[in-house]
């Protein structure tokens, strides 16, 4: 059994304090002792020179719907917003679970991880055509190259060259109708496997979301490019996609979110479009069979055992690599209901909902 009582004094210092409970005093102490334990490379004037950095969330519509989502150094909200641009000039998805259905949505998920890739960094250091990628002209013309019936190689769209497991989100609405989308994460699982004694919490191992090497995979398969370049001061591109939706009445619908690396932003996707095009309940939509494309690997993943034999032979003679697993990240989410809201957690994973 492993126990964090350090934790809690931690959290406690950071309620009472504020952001110098933990850059200043006895936990940025601890880290730094870590550091000079283990070879590590982070001062006290590291830790107090450190400011987090408040953005406005990104807006954009889907079918009437308004969404709310994170902004860069977040891929999530960008690459979201793009996808579901793209699918928008569909007048009507294919049947869920069909061939077309899955080439429609994987090709357009793919069309827009090969622009998160090459395009999204730190808005602090590049400069990140947020507006142009997710327009709904830009869609427009991405939608021109979907072909009808076959896999487009991502080579030709492009000339860029184990799931993460340690993000928690949780979907959270009050009373009052007020609403937070909030994912947190440490990357993989435990972090970078350093514990902080004294503090009792693991650092984080964020640096995989950097491109270390320019044109070779993290630990997700994702192929980033110069633009996400380690640099000092320079936040990584995630894959965090907190998300607010709200109604064409303006009322609010639903939050949402996931844990699981890149599959976080398909997974996300999937839940939204499968509440609003296929108006599925709730409990439904986070159980239905996801797929994902990132681009680069160029395969087409399926959930094992979530689509017909049939339609994975469709998606082949199509061109596409169809791989099994590794398609779904686990989400969280709340919707308002004609009964009044309902949370549900993925049933991918374990947890589950409160209500008040």
């Amino acid at each position: 059994m492993f126990v964090q009582p350090e934790l809690g004094e931690t959290l406690s210092r950071i309620a009472d304090l504020g952001t110098d409970g933990f850059y200043r005093g006895p936990v940025a102490d601890a880290i730094v002792a870590e550091m000079q334990r283990d070879g590590g490379l982070i001062t006290a004037a590291d830790l107090q020179a450190y400011r987090v950095r408040r953005r406005e969330a990104l807006s954009g519509s889907y079918r009437g719907y308004t969404l709310y989502t994170m902004p860069p150094s977040s891929s999530g909200g960008v690459t979201m917003l793009e996808t579901l641009n793209i699918l928008e000039t569909f007048d009507k998805l294919p049947p869920f679970g069909s061939a077309e259905a899955a080439h429609v949505l994987g090709d357009a998920l793919q069309r827009a991880f090969i622009d998160r890739n090459d395009l999204l960094g730190d808005p602090d250091f590049v400069t990140v055509p947020v507006d142009r990628l997710t327009s709904k002209a830009y869609a427009r013309t991405v939608r021109g190259t979907i072909a009808r019936d076959r896999a487009t190689p991502t080579p030709r769209l492009t000339t860029a060259l184990d799931e993460g497991r340690q993000t928690t989100h949780a979907s959270m609405v009050d009373a009052a109708g007020n609403a937070v989308a909030m994912t947190t994460t440490i990357n993989n699982l435990y972090g970078s496997g350093v514990y902080v004694r004294g503090a009792g919490f693991f650092l984080n191992d964020e640096m995989d979301d950097f491109a270390s090497q320019p044109g070779s995979p993290n630990m997700y398969g994702l192929v980033q490019g110069e633009r996400d370049a380690i640099a000092p001061g320079k936040r990584p591109l995630s894959a965090m996609s907190p998300t607010i939706v709200l109604d064409p009445a303006g009322q609010l619908f639903l939050i949402v979110g996931g844990r699981g690396g890149s599959r976080i932003i398909t997974s996300t996707v999937q839940v939204i479009i499968d509440a609003i095009d296929y108006r599925m309940s709730l409990s439904d939509a986070m159980a239905a069979p996801r797929l994902h494309h990132q681009g680069l690997p160029d395969s087409l993943r399926v959930e094992a055992g979530g689509f017909a034999p049939a339609v994975l032979d469709s998606l082949r003679t199509m061109g596409y690599a169809v791989a099994t697993g590794g398609a779904s990240a686990t989400c969280t989410a709340v919707m308002r209901t004609d009964g009044g809201w309902v949370g549900v957690i993925d049933p991918r994973t374990h947890g589950g909902a409160v209500g008040y």
